[in-house]
């Protein structure tokens, strides 16, 4: 299958549109479920990302341990203990309110509490939701794969964004090869019904039938907490009405730029996962430009071809 690559102009046409009137409701809610007591910085990253990929809201669901290391990194983040969580912390998204949910980043691959948190998320949402991190694990368990195709056949959107290693493991019960990331993503995609973001120095991106490759990643981004970050705009674009498969394609763009322009000022040896969601704007800035200018040609090009 032949993986295709998003030009400029197209991922202009995915930015979403500001209007006049949002408030922090319409602009869409962020919901991550994500910080065991070991990796509360994780779940600080995803959220920092969220906000700056353009969520009105973001609210953090992490262990009781690590609320206050999150709500410390910044003080327009809502933060919230899972103990006692239940399907009645869920709300569905509604009109006016868009949401996306973020499960994963900063889970202990190991904490039968965070292999039961997973399950109890991924049965209650009803919004679109990003499986992540340690939670991916879970994923391929029977009950995890239970659970998300239950999803699919209800028509609600998951996205797993596995690295390389966390792939192997999705692909292991069904005994797919693994080494081709662009085939893996597809078959993936069709065996738990999803869409597949598989992440290494070329991330590809399936929903099954189609498969992107987004090739302009830097070493910078090898770095422990960058994924998280990648999650965290994923979750953001999706609370902010992208299909799935469009959110990767931009955030994986967005996040690897933002890598790039990071490691050209501090190196790529330096970069460091908390440089991505400070040298983001810029990124976004740069193609909102270009939006712009895409936009005034339109326009020039309609009035010519009108008189």
């Amino acid at each position: 299958m032949i993986a295709w690559k998003y030009s400029d102009a197209k991922l202009c046409g995915l930015l979403p549109e500001l209007a006049e009137d949002a408030n922090k409701y319409t602009r869409g809610k962020v919901s991550l479920v994500a910080g065991c007591s070991r990796y509360p910085g994780a779940a600080a990253l995803a959220a920092l990302a969220s906000q700056r990929m353009g969520a009105g809201y973001t609210e953090v669901i992490c262990a009781p341990k690590s609320v206050d290391a999150v709500r410390a990194v910044s003080p327009s983040l809502v933060v919230r203990s899972w103990k006692n969580l239940s399907p009645s912390d869920f709300p569905p998204t509604r009109a006016g309110h868009p949401s996306a949910y973020v499960l994963g980043p900063g889970f202990d691959a190991s904490s039968g509490s965070c292999e039961k948190l997973t399950f109890t998320v991924i049965e209650s949402v009803c919004a679109p939701l990003v499986v992540d991190g340690g939670a991916l694990a879970f994923l391929a368990t029977k009950e995890g794969r239970k659970l998300v195709q239950e999803r699919f056949e209800s028509g609600l959107e998951t996205i797993v964004t596995p690295h390389a290693g966390e792939a192997a493991r999705l692909a292991a019960p069904f005994g797919f090869p693994t080494d081709d990331a662009d085939e893996l993503a597809r078959l993936i995609s069709l065996a738990y019904g999803v869409t597949a973001l598989v992440k290494g120095p070329k991330s590809f991106i399936s929903d099954g039938e189609t498969t992107a490759v987004m090739d302009e990643g830097t070493p910078a981004l090898a770095k422990a907490g960058t994924g998280d970050v990648l999650a965290g705009m994923i979750g953001a674009l999706l609370a902010q009405g992208l299909a799935p498969f469009d959110a990767c394609v931009l955030a994986a763009t967005f996040h690897a730029r933002a890598g790039c322009l990071a490691a050209s000022e501090l190196s790529e040896r330096c970069v460091v996962a908390e440089d991505l969601p400070r040298y983001l704007p810029l990124v976004i800035r740069e193609l909102e430009a270009l939006k712009s200018r895409l936009s005034e040609r339109e326009l020039y090009a309609r009035y010519s071809a009108s008189v």
